[in-house]
């Protein structure tokens, strides 16, 4: 095998997110025996499988793969790229290529599972508009790259539970000019790629009962407009209803209380007949259709205070679950406007006002004390501390001073600073951050998917019976046709699983927006469930536990005092760019200790260094420099043995002809790693592991320090791998704490991958599941107490949604349930599933 080959089989099989330039790289081709990737929307593959079933059914995929003739009748006019969501394992990948490649006008398919990409090379643009639907029929998502058109978003108002995303996203996908459409119920909005003007997107969102406006973002396109303060209709609708059940009680004519209750119909029950009317066509029953039918036959059997009622309601619900789920959708509200609209450009002598939009990367801003930062960028003139809780959740301001980089969104508390811009504003680390949360509340949680497959095939169930109730009865039973058929409606009313197909999106919604705001990134419902159900958690040491970088640990004078060691040390150190170097120098500034006048400075690569000070050259090293020099250090050893034990690096500072002093140097552990260490085990986490690659007296100093319950020493990252996995076959969910980079594969490997840093780190941003942005573990804790709680109440919600259901069914039969108690049980049941997920905002939830 080449060495490129190898290359591009290692990248494959090993998971990594980068692609090897030029290469095409097949999901059907990679087969290994690594771990597939968690990084899964929905599960197209049984969970209930072994690691090694799946692995087995992938490979026995590819190969089925492997004797088919992918090869294009003749070469495609362009290859256009799709990032595809919803790959579980690399024979989803071989699904969508065998597919894929039997569609008229498709020459050419290749899907690269490791970077869920798809590259696809057509006859047309017309083969390329229709990838998106044809990847939706077989269950997966594409989004294509670099086509030169974006998919624009809208904000939908109106929607009150996933049924209302599925019309609307059904109806828009009917039109001839949308290439691909998404409607998310969670957060409110509606992405879709079309060719028309977006009034027209609007006119169709409109005829499904909704309002639909282009996210402030695209002011700049056609079709922007200030979001209508919405009709009254609940009020309308109740106020006629009210006049016509007092005019019961009066002299009014039975025609004139029966027209109260018709008007108060039509004005309450008008957007959702228009909407039931538009759900029907696109093959969706969804709340308004069930709602619609119920108004309508009650009507049409006399019974028009129930009809009514039912309308006012159901009106009124969801004005109220509206106004709730609004406030679950902008949990993240806060983050985004955190960021100034304007910037204080330098050109020039002058300082101009621009927005932010404007600033080019390159351009001198200032940042007054008290103002936010208004971009990404990095200090070139002023000194100040800086507020970073918006971003990293951290408590305590950050000080910062030039040739620090400074964030957009962060608080300039003291000193005036001038500030280079580094990156745009749709760059910066809080935009990144924003994406990547509105991102993760759009992903469907296990939980979500489960209940979304039960209400689909529960709705048509409960429809069906609901008409077999009305009809069966009369014709073989006996009874009135009209008892049979309020009951019937009633049955519709209940069908609707409106509190069900709720309990867990908005809970997730709420529990992410939750973390964000406390300087956690949490990818999606996913990993939110996992944090929940995490046992043990694996530390990388270095930078994660520890700072990452040495410092001074003990100073051992022999002749003479500590002082002068040090000041002799500091002169040796003083020009050596090596960390061991950096952290004596260090250790003397910050005892103001002055260097002594030193001439003749040497670095001895791998030993140490040297330099002459007042006629004497002293050198500062390791014990091996000594011993070449002939220095006896028989009375030493036991000494430096201890120290070597205790995991520290000797420095030994002296001449030619005789030992100085000592100073050991070790990495120390972070001021909040002790803490937070102790609240996770208080949190009920069975075992928190260490792993390092230092030597075992290392190990076991900074494990004791920390307070970990066990450490595994001398890895290599491969080894890192073996170690969770090795947690793993000890039959626990395992959760790994690394910083992103260097930690990749023990990251890919474990249940959890947690990174460190990133906020000032793209690459632990796009490939871990949680991003702790304060790169400290301070918020660690505070994530797996929400993950838990947010578990809870999903279950909660799931549980009482089903008991809600269940009851309103047994006591429809007896005649117990009216009309109107079946809609407040539905309407009632959703509210209290919202106002329960809603706890999850609180700070402390």
């Amino acid at each position: 095998m080449s060495t490129n080959e190898k290359d591009i089989q290692n990248s494959c099989c090993s998971g990594s997110n980068e692609q090897i330039p030029g290469v095409i790289q097949s999901g059907s081709s990679c087969c290994s025996k690594e771990k597939p990737s968690r990084r899964v929307e929905e599960n197209s593959c049984p969970s209930n499988q072994r690691k090694e079933e799946r692995e087995n059914l992938c490979c026995e995929t590819s190969e089925e793969e492997e004797g088919e003739d992918s090869s294009p009748s003749a070469p495609p006019t362009q290859l256009v790229e799709y990032q595809v969501k919803g790959m579980d394992c690399p024979s989803c990948a071989a699904t969508i290529e065998k597919s894929l490649r039997k569609k008229e006008g498709v020459q050419s398919v290749s899907v690269h599972y490791g970077t869920a990409k798809m590259a696809v090379g057509g006859e047309n643009q017309a083969v390329y508009d229709q990838i998106p639907h044809q990847m939706k029929k077989l269950g997966f998502e594409a989004e294509p790259l670099q086509t030169g058109r974006e998919m624009e978003t809208y904000k939908v108002e109106g929607m009150d539970c996933g049924s209302c995303a599925a019309t609307i996203e059904k109806h828009l996908s009917n039109h001839p000019n949308v290439q691909d459409v998404r409607v998310n119920f969670p957060t409110g909005k509606l992405h879709v790629l079309h060719t028309i003007k977006p009034e027209e997107i609007m006119r169709e969102v409109k005829k499904s009962g909704f309002e639909a406006y282009l996210e402030k973002g695209d002011s700049s396109k056609e079709g922007q407009k200030t979001p209508r303060r919405p009709f009254p209709s609940a009020a309308i609708s109740g106020a006629l209803l009210a006049l016509g059940f007092i005019g019961t009680f009066t002299s009014l004519s039975a025609e004139w209380v029966t027209a109260f209750y018709a008007l108060a119909i039509a004005v309450g029950g008008g957007k959702p007949l228009r909407s039931a009317f538009y759900a029907v066509r696109s093959g969706s029953l969804d709340m308004n259709v069930l709602m619609a039918s119920a108004a309508l036959g009650a009507a049409l059997i006399g019974e028009w205070f129930e009809g009514a009622m039912v309308v006012w309601l159901f009106a009124l619900g969801n004005s109220l679950q509206n106004r709730s789920l609004e406030k679950t959708r902008d949990s993240i509200r806060s983050l985004m406007n955190i960021a100034p609209a304007e910037a204080l450009v330098k050109e020039g002598r002058q300082w101009v006002r621009k927005a932010v939009e404007e600033v080019s990367i390159g351009e001198v801003i200032v940042v007054k004390p008290g103002d936010r930062v208004p971009l990404d960028g990095e200090i070139i003139q002023g000194a100040s501390s800086l507020n970073q809780a918006p971003i990293t959740g951290e408590s305590l301001p950050v000080d910062k001073q030039e040739g620090d980089s400074v964030y957009a969104g962060t608080i300039n508390e003291s000193g005036s600073l001038e500030v280079r811009v580094t990156k745009r504003s749709e760059d910066t680390a809080i935009a990144k951050i924003i994406h990547l949360v509105e991102e993760a509340q759009e992903k469907k949680a296990p939980t979500q998917a489960f209940v979304d497959r039960f209400a689909a095939v529960y709705t048509p169930i409960v429809f069906m019976l609901a008409l077999l109730v009305m009809v069966i009865p009369p014709l073989f039973i006996g009874g009135s046709w009209g008892e049979w058929l309020y009951k019937g409606i009633s049955l519709l009313v209940v069908a609707c699983p409106c509190a069900l197909v709720i309990s867990t999106p908005v809970a997730i919604v709420s529990a992410i927006g939750n973390a964000a705001r406390h300087g956690v990134l949490i990818k999606g419902g996913t990993f939110l469930e996992k944090a929940g159900a995490i046992q043990a958690i694996a530390f990388d040491k270095t930078g994660t536990l520890t700072e990452g970088k040495p410092k001074v640990a003990d100073v051992i004078a022999l002749n003479g005092e500590k002082e002068n060691l040090i000041r002799i040390a500091g002169t040796i150190e003083e020009y050596s760019t090596h960390p061991i170097a950096a952290a004596v120098s260090s250790y003397a500034s910050e005892r103001h200790i002055s260097t002594a006048h030193g001439s003749d400075f040497r670095t001895l690569p791998g030993k140490g260094a040297q330099a002459r000070i007042a006629g004497t050259v002293y050198y500062a090293g390791n014990p091996k420099l000594f011993k070449e020099m002939g220095v006896d250090l028989g009375q030493l050893e036991n000494q430096l043995d201890q120290l070597e034990s205790e995991g520290k690096t000797l420095v030994l500072i002296g001449t030619e002809k005789e030992i100085q002093g000592i100073i050991s140097v070790a990495d120390s552990i972070r001021e909040i790693t002790i803490q937070s260490i102790q609240s996770l085990k208080k949190s009920g986490l069975k075992e928190l592991v260490m792993l390092t690659g230092d030597n075992e007296g290392t190990a076991r100093r900074i494990a004791a320090e920390a307070g970990v319950d066990r450490y595994f020493a001398d890895l290599m990252p491969e080894d890192k791998t073996k170690a969770i996995e090795k947690l793993q076959e000890e039959g626990k969910q395992v959760a790994m704490v690394g910083d992103g980079i260097n930690d990749a594969p023990a990251l890919a490997s474990s249940d959890l991958g947690i990174a460190m840093g990133g906020a000032g780190t793209d690459t632990a941003m796009e490939t871990a599941d949680v991003v702790l942005m304060a790169d400290n573990l301070e918020m660690l804790p505070h994530t797996i107490r929400l993950s838990r709680k947010a578990l809870t109440i999903i279950k909660q919600n799931v549980w009482f949604s089903l008991l809600t259901k269940l009851a309103a069914l047994v006591l429809i039969f007896p005649g117990f349930l009216t009309l109107w108690m079946a809609v407040l049980s539905d309407t009632g049941a959703a509210l209290i599933v919202i106002l329960n997920s809603m706890r999850l905002l609180r700070k402390n939830a």
